[in-house]
């Protein structure tokens, strides 16, 4: 199709871009799924993660190895159930649908993604998220040390404005204030079981843990109450997984495939206290990845020029902000669209960008 500019840009790694140009957007060449922390930012790819869960990987016979952290895992828990698309359909009209009319207590808020973990887990409870024998499913919360871990909000503060300033000497400063947690399944056969940039401590997610993971991984210091037990992992008090693991980069070492990563944009942050950091971004581990942005056209054409994110809870009436994330959900499609129209075609040598 001549002048065809698609609305998703396809970022390629030297290693993913040469074995792409020699045997197309094949998906048997993928074997890792990376979803990230972003808030609401997911809804502006709403639609092209459909594709993904239901059509790109639906004949799938190799495992499937995902990593997610805060509402990047909730989007991977959907793609493992029994029904995909149903899944996310729960996801996404719980999490929109979410009001705040007056300004919630870290408690309240807590409750109110209980309920959304319940949604995303549905009847089953998480029982085919465990025994899915394609989808190898993980998931990375952070349990607080010293300051962060004590049972008030002054030395939460002060906990987490200590690891700002440790962090900006050195990302490796992470692990004393804030230790990473992997749960996952077939924890043996995983390319995330050995991660050394970080100390990181591995789990087994199971039916006594699942929905505490869940919660926990998109628990924000702050604005949402730490989860205090996890089955299977010490007592403390667990947060985010995008303190460790914002947008990752990760050294993946016995990755048989490739990376598939449908990301918010270019930019990839390490951890959360990197995002005021321009000099830190990831690079070097995403050699073997495909990274799947929303173009600039796209962004610019969505509400308010951008995607969805946390501001628009304080910024916009519940009602305002319901409207404006159903249309960015909406509009999503063409990302959707264009991504099956270049797969489709064999087009993918002609719109792969190098990362």
């Amino acid at each position: 199709m001549p002048n065809f500019k698609p609305r998703v840009r396809f970022l390629a790694g030297p290693t993913a871009f040469k074995l792409i140009r020699e045997r197309g957007l094949n998906p048997a060449l993928f074997s890792q799924l990376l979803a990230a922390s972003g808030g609401p930012k997911w809804i502006g790819l709403a639609a092209l993660d459909r594709l993904l869960f239901s059509e790109f990987f639906k004949d799938r016979d190799k495992p499937l190895h995902t990593l997610g952290a805060s509402s990047g895992a909730w989007r991977l828990a959907c793609l493992a159930q029994d029904d995909p698309l149903l899944a996310y359909d729960r996801l996404e009209r719980a999490y929109i649908q979410q009001r705040y009319d007056v300004k919630p207590t870290p408690r309240q808020v807590s409750d109110q993604v209980t309920g959304i973990i319940d949604e995303i887990l549905g009847d089953n409870a998480g029982r085919d998220i465990l025994d899915n024998p394609i989808i190898n499913s993980h998931f990375i919360a952070c349990r607080a040390r010293h300051l962060s871990a004590l049972p008030n909000r002054v030395a939460l503060g002060l906990g987490l404005t200590t690891t700002a300033i440790s962090n900006l000497l050195s990302r490796k400063t992470l692990g004393l204030h804030f230790q990473r947690y992997l749960f996952g399944r077939e924890l043996v056969d995983s390319p995330f079981s050995s991660l050394q940039d970080l100390p990181s401590h591995y789990v087994d997610l199971g039916p006594n843990n699942i929905k505490q993971v869940l919660l926990a991984t998109g628990s924000i210091p702050w604005v949402l109450a730490p989860v205090k037990q996890i089955s299977g992992a010490p007592k403390g008090d667990y947060y985010d997984g995008g303190i460790t693991d914002y947008h990752f980069d990760l050294p993946i070492e016995g990755a048989d495939g490739l990376t598939l990563y449908p990301h918010f944009n270019s930019n990839i942050l390490p951890g959360w206290f990197d995002k005021s950091l321009s000099w830190r971004r990831a690079k070097a581990n995403y050699h073997n990845a495909l990274i799947l942005v929303p173009s600039h056209e796209f962004l610019a054409a969505l509400p308010y020029g951008k995607l969805p994110d946390r501001r628009d809870f304080s910024c916009l009436s519940s009602d305002e902000r319901i409207r404006y994330w159903q249309q960015a959900a909406t509009m999503s499609r063409v990302l959707a669209d264009d991504f099956y129209a270049i797969w489709q075609r064999g087009e993918i040598a002609q719109h792969m960008e190098p990362f």
